[in-house]
């Protein structure tokens, strides 16, 4: 069994460790700057002068107003914000119960959606995917109705990597005036975030996908889209989500997105490589493997496989052993194993769908990492064939 202080991390996908930028511009406001941004004494003054620094930072980022950024809790509280927030004002606006989504969201999407449809009278309708998870703009113009409240498709998918076109999607919706919101949590640390050549209307990021804190992200909300606010109080973040804002986690996800805009280009490039390089070796060297996701329209850290034979969650428990942390694409439940939803909308057998790993790189994944995975990966794999 590998010493655990000297395992290798490959899943960044699931989570990034912390940037040091990131937690020595946190460190100052949970002691010395504690004040409440709401108050207005210096203490709170100064609170409100870090918040909304960090504000222009993201604003900044997406190519947005101020006024167009909201702060909350992380990328699942963005996404039933975004969803429930506008859906609810298009409802009273005119009407509108439709909601279109793709096959491949998030749960924090598609768990919001069927809860808008079982209790609040939506139909939600799934688009479908090519084989590769993505979904195709003329798709959704087809399906777009005058009573559609709103569109949302994932930018990159967390499982699968598959990059969508968003900013043909989000094109077709303007167009036809229809809200567009995207799941960006993944896209964040790799991908263009300008929300007007996208044309998006609704945003959600999470910092700790992007080597920031935990429990904090936000929803970008254009100017002018209805939307009904879910969380009433104080009237913070311009009445659409109160409560005190959380000043060292916004501090260290404005430093983090600081540090990732920084790194971007570099990142990519070497990371591709390394991503290239993984999935040609696993093909290549491992019988009855696939991948999973669109080879080259994918996230540069990605590589997602289904092997043949496999049950993925021993896969991932022995590939722990070894010193290795991936995941696999399969949301199993002890007792209950299932395949995940993602992988069957690509049209694979439940069975293989069973034997899903997914690996992401990361800032200080390294040839010598990757050296080391593969032998194990074969070797792993090999013996639970047997």
């Amino acid at each position: 069994m590998a010493n655990k202080v000297n395992q290798v991390y490959l899943d960044y996908a699931a989570t990034t460790p912390m940037a040091e930028e990131a937690f020595e511009a946190m460190l100052p406001y949970f002691r010395e700057e504690f004040g409440n941004p709401s108050s207005l004494h210096r203490f709170g003054q100064r609170a409100e002068a870090a918040l909304e620094e960090a504000r222009e930072t993201v604003a900044r980022h997406l190519n947005c107003d101020v006024e167009e950024v909201i702060f909350t809790s992380g990328g699942t509280e963005s996404d039933n914000l975004a969803l429930r927030g506008c859906a609810l004002a298009r409802q009273r606006q005119n009407g509108a119960n439709h909601i279109l989504i793709s096959a491949v969201e998030h749960h924090a999407v598609s768990h919001t959606a069927e809860q808008l449809a079982h209790h609040f009278g939506f139909e939600v309708e799934t688009l479908p995917v090519d084989s590769q998870g993505m979904v195709s703009p003329e798709e959704v113009r087809k399906r777009i109705r005058p009573e559609t409240a709103l569109v949302s498709i994932i930018y990159a998918n967390n499982e699968i990597g598959t990059i969508n076109r968003i900013d043909e999607i989000g094109k077709i919706c303007r167009e036809e005036g229809i809200p567009f919101h995207t799941d960006a949590v993944q896209a964040t640390a790799y991908l263009p975030l300008d929300v007007n050549r996208l044309n998006i209307d609704l945003l959600s990021l999470g910092a700790h996908k992007f080597y920031g804190p935990k429990g904090i992200g936000v929803l970008y909300l254009r100017k002018d889209t209805p939307f009904i606010s879910l969380q009433t109080g104080g009237g913070q973040e311009w009445g659409r989500r109160s409560g005190t804002p959380n000043v060292p986690y916004i501090v260290g996800m404005s430093a983090a997105l600081k540090f990732v805009k920084a790194h971007q280009d570099l990142w990519k490039n070497t990371l591709v490589r390394l991503r290239d390089r993984l999935i040609e070796e696993v093909l290549a060297e491992i019988p009855n493997s696939q991948l999973t996701g669109h080879r080259t329209q994918r996230l540069p850290n990605h590589a997602s496989f289904v092997f043949e034979g496999v049950e993925s969650q021993r896969l991932v428990a022995l590939l722990d052993n070894e010193g290795f942390a991936c995941s696999s694409a399969s949301a199993c439940k002890t007792g209950n194993p299932s395949p995940s939803a993602v992988l069957l909308a690509l049209g694979l057998p439940r069975e293989l769908a069973m034997g899903s790993l997914r690996v992401t790189l990361g800032k200080d994944t390294s040839e010598e990492d990757l050296d080391g995975f593969i032998r194990c990966l074969k070797s792993v794999i090999a013996r639970l064939r047997r």
